[in-house]
């Protein structure tokens, strides 16, 4: 840098050179005078004090005065040199808001300069630091609504980084899990080790079930090491619904396939044996038939019952909701069912208080309900036994009971009874889809109700469904 020669600086030194000259140009013919006249008196000598005196004066008066100005420039230079000083520090610590540089900074270039700069680097430091708030809020708020968990480690093994799915997976908090080992956090060998393989450069996948909930994750290990130096992502994808949905498939796929292929087979054995000569014979060709008859029946009732359910499920049915007395809903179901059950040797008997308030419900949807609890109730209760049909109110809905006291049903089935093709052991026995309760499930859902279950095993069962209540009074 060049150095810079400021006149403007140096003139009022100048002006005091000029006016200490003149000074002594005017008062040292004065005093010269005044000193040779005395040396022309008789006995008088040449005393050149006084002019040593005015000169000296003159030069020191000359130099306190330019002190004086130095001073006073330097001291306003030096105020100016500490606001940019202490404005440089607040910009160096971050705090942009309360820097201040004055807006007089003197004449001197440099110093207008400096000023300059540092306001445009506040400026501009100021909107890179917002614009990367901006940014790592942004980042922070995607973390945070991820679905899949993230976790960043350094090459230490230090946990840097927990987005919010993360923290619920591994049940702990960013702020506790930050700078603490991978090992102490995830609390798997499976995971530690797919952080050791990925640290090395070399991007890892692994399918892993995690915890006493049986989540199944798929989790991706990748280096950061070309954007973030030391640094190391886990990547954890929830397929826990996912994994469900193909378990159910499979099993969906399984049981369609079981519940066709007995019908289908009974179909063959009677189509080969009537080929084989059983035509030959009419009272054998006739039985043949009719349980050719009954195959048929039970094939046309799975593929019925399957698009029902398929319907259902799909929204594509069309429920006609009426306001319907609970009675009578009751007692439909019981005429409907009343002969079988009499048929199968079971007593089935109702009861319904007076006084329920009407609910709005597809009579034609919520007989099906009955007639296949009922139908389930007389399948698995012994000749001899009781089948009661029910309803109470409960605040602001309906809740109706079909209960029996057959066989009941196992504790472990009590959970999945409601799923399609689900049966339980005793039920393996019987016919049926074990698409039944299934239907009933999704009927009374569309109904904003609730249906469950309260059974042991050769103690009966209880089948419970709800429907809310109609606005209005009782029934009359």
């Amino acid at each position: 840098m060049k150095p810079r020669f400021h006149l403007r600086i140096l003139w009022p030194f100048i002006l005091i050179l000029v006016a200490s000259l003149a000074a002594l140009a005017l008062l040292f013919p004065l005093v010269q005078g005044s000193v040779f006249q005395q040396a022309a008196e008789p006995g008088g000598q040449v005393n050149y004090v006084p002019l040593f005196t005015l000169v000296f004066l003159i030069l020191a008066i000359g130099l306190m005065f330019g002190l004086l100005i130095n001073i006073y420039y330097t001291n306003q230079h030096l105020n100016v040199l500490e606001d940019l000083t202490d404005a440089a520090k607040e910009l160096g610590e971050g705090r942009f808001t309360e820097i201040e540089i004055p807006e007089d900074v003197g004449e001197l270039p440099e110093i207008q300069e400096l000023a300059e700069a540092l306001q445009k680097t506040a400026l501009q430091t100021e909107e890179q630091f917002n614009a990367l708030t901006k940014e790592q809020a942004m980042l922070s708020a995607v973390l945070d609504h991820m679905t899949d968990g993230v976790l960043i480690a350094d090459d230490s093994g230090k946990v840097q980084l927990l987005n919010t799915a993360a923290e619920k997976l591994f049940k702990i908090e960013n702020d506790q899990a930050i700078d603490r080992s991978v090992v102490e956090v995830m609390r798997h060998y499976s995971l530690v080790d797919l952080w050791e393989k990925t640290k090395n450069g070399n991007p890892e996948t692994i399918d892993m079930e995690l915890g006493s909930a049986h989540k199944y994750l798929q989790v991706v290990g990748i280096s950061l090491e070309k954007d973030l130096p030391g640094r190391t992502m886990l990547l954890f994808q929830d397929l826990t619904q996912t994994h469900q949905l193909e378990i159910v498939r499979r099993d969906f796929v399984s049981n369609i396939s079981h519940e066709l292929r007995t019908p289908i087979a009974g179909l063959k054995a009677i189509s080969e044996t009537l080929l084989d000569g059983a035509l030959d014979d009419p009272p054998a060709a006739r039985k043949f038939l009719v349980h050719m008859d009954n195959e048929v029946d039970n094939l046309i009732q799975i593929v019925n019952e399957l698009l029902e359910l398929s319907r259902i499920e799909a929204g594509r049915s069309n429920f006609e909701f009426q306001r319907n007395d609970p009675c009578r809903l009751i007692n439909n179901a019981y005429e409907r069912m009343i002969l079988q059950a009499e048929k199968a040797g079971v007593r089935l008997t109702q009861e319904c208080p007076p006084g329920l308030p009407q609910v709005s419900a597809d009579p034609v949807r919520i007989s099906q309900v009955f007639i296949n609890l009922i139908h389930n109730a007389i399948k698995f209760t012994h000749t001899g036994g009781h089948i009661h049909l029910t309803a109470w109110r409960d605040d602001n809905k309906v809740v109706f009971m079909v209960q029996d006291d057959g066989v009941g049903v196992a504790k472990k089935d009590l959970k999945r009874i409601f799923e399609r093709f689900y049966k339980a052991d005793r039920a393996r026995s019987g016919g049926g889809t074990g698409l039944g309760l299934s239907i009933c499930k999704h009927i009374v859902d569309a109904h904003g109700g609730q249906i469950w279950v309260e059974s042991e095993e050769n103690a009966g069962s209880k089948f419970f469904f709800t429907i809310p209540a109609t606005a209005g009074g009782n029934i009359a």
